[in-house]
């Protein structure tokens, strides 16, 4: 039997949100009405499209990773759940039943075991790193013991939604570029195998003497058709030489430091970090943790290391009694003075969480312009660099055609 997150209006006019099991709309109404509530709304938690074909998506959804935004639903589900009187296993049973990715599925029917057994929900998700980090189960942790689980979840959807959209934005600015890159490369090599070595008969068989850089592309054609497969092999073992070295503290710093020397790049890897940053923290102190605390789990979130060997160290001199602000200011190569003046700001009015919430809205909002202008520049560059290639080749494979007809 399917189960609803439904919003109802009781007989004094106040709002109610609540989930509820029924086999359909109508019969949630009749429930509700009798309870004395009128359903306003209502979403089936979990709901599948139903088009009556295999849904390739769905299918992919089931068996694929648990993305971030299955995490934030069903937190937020849980949070809906959870506020409106539903005992934890009850809502744990609920979402297990409706969700779709059979991975979390089953996590989350092992999860609602451990808590049936007694055992608290943050260790029952501790059990589980590769799903539910750090932040997570720290600061549900802090929900079962101040008595606020529902308040918790619900600031943990919402921090996963703003990371959702701060990824998105830069994927979506670096998408157009990259499908124009990949597929100018796919042309490109499709003409190497198919339309060069023709040519290249076409001069062999009139004896023409060859330019140099129609003598390189015949190299380059040659050399696909004759190791294209070694070439294959080639980038699949550099592609697993780059991810192993990237694992490497040390090669991962390295690049670190170059990303952040680029330009416009270096810039936007600032504000992602500094968003990320005082978003978490503002999620971290207003579900309740230590700030000291926080600031070693928020240094987990991020993946610059110089990011998060900075705050490492702004978690020891904090616990030692110095400002946060202080600390931060003596880092203004990665978080720009704005933030350490707003952190001042928060820190001396006592309203820390509510100043990183605004300052991590105005970073997100210059992360979005940053792409968007990242975008509008490196189209036409691409676009440059593109003519440039095809105004070579055209050249190199026509020069010797020109170059006989003029000998005639």
């Amino acid at each position: 039997m399917p189960s609803y997150l439904y919003t109802a209006k009781n007989k004094t006019g106040q709002t109610e949100t609540g989930a509820l099991e029924a086999t359909d709309l109508h019969r949630l109404a009749d429930s509700l009405r009798r309870q004395g509530l009128f359903l306003i709304s209502a979403e089936e938690i979990g709901r599948a499209e139903k088009t009556g074909r295999f849904n390739f998506k769905s299918f992919f959804q089931r068996i694929s990773h648990i993305s971030l935004v299955e995490k934030m639903l069903f937190s937020r589900h849980l949070a809906i759940m959870v506020k409106a009187g539903l005992s934890l296993n009850e809502a744990l049973r609920i979402l297990s039943v409706q969700t779709k990715n059979a991975k979390f599925k089953k996590i989350i029917s092992r999860i609602e075991e451990n808590v049936r057994r007694g055992q608290p929900f943050s260790d029952s998700l501790a059990k589980y790193p590769k799903v539910f980090n750090e932040l997570f189960v720290n600061m549900v942790r802090v929900g079962e013991a101040s008595g606020n689980l529902d308040k918790v979840l619900k600031i943990l959807a919402e921090q996963m939604n703003k990371d959702h959209q701060l990824v998105s934005r830069v994927r979506g600015a670096m998408m157009y570029p990259a499908v124009i890159v990949v597929a100018m490369l796919g042309i490109g090599i499709l003409m190497m195998i198919t339309v060069v070595p023709k040519l290249t008969e076409v001069f062999t068989e009139l004896k023409i003497d060859l330019p140099l850089s129609t003598q390189i592309i015949i190299w380059i054609s040659n050399f696909f058709q004759e190791h294209f497969l070694l070439g294959i092999i080639f980038l699949v073992v550099l592609i697993v030489l780059l991810r192993l070295g990237l694992k490497n503290k040390k090669v991962k710093k390295i690049l670190d430091g170059l990303y952040l020397k680029l330009p416009i790049l270096g810039s936007l890897i600032q504000k992602i970090n500094s968003a990320r940053f005082a978003r978490t923290l503002s999620s971290l102190i207003d579900s309740g943790l230590a700030i000291v605390k926080a600031l070693q789990i928020v240094a987990g979130t991020l993946s610059n290391i110089y990011f998060k060997e900075t705050l490492l160290i702004s978690a020891e001199q904090v616990q030692k009694g110095k400002p946060l602000s202080d600390v931060l200011s003596a880092y203004q190569e990665l978080y720009p003075p704005m933030v350490a003046q707003i952190v001042q700001v928060g820190e001396q009015t006592g309203s820390l969480s509510e100043i990183l919430g605004n300052l991590a809205d105005f970073y997100e909002e210059e992360v979005d312009n940053t792409t968007k202008n990242l975008s509008s520049v490196i189209e036409p560059i691409i676009m440059i660099v593109i003519g440039a290639a095809v105004g070579f080749f055209a050249v190199s494979m026509l020069q010797p055609m020109y170059s006989m007809m003029s000998g005639i």
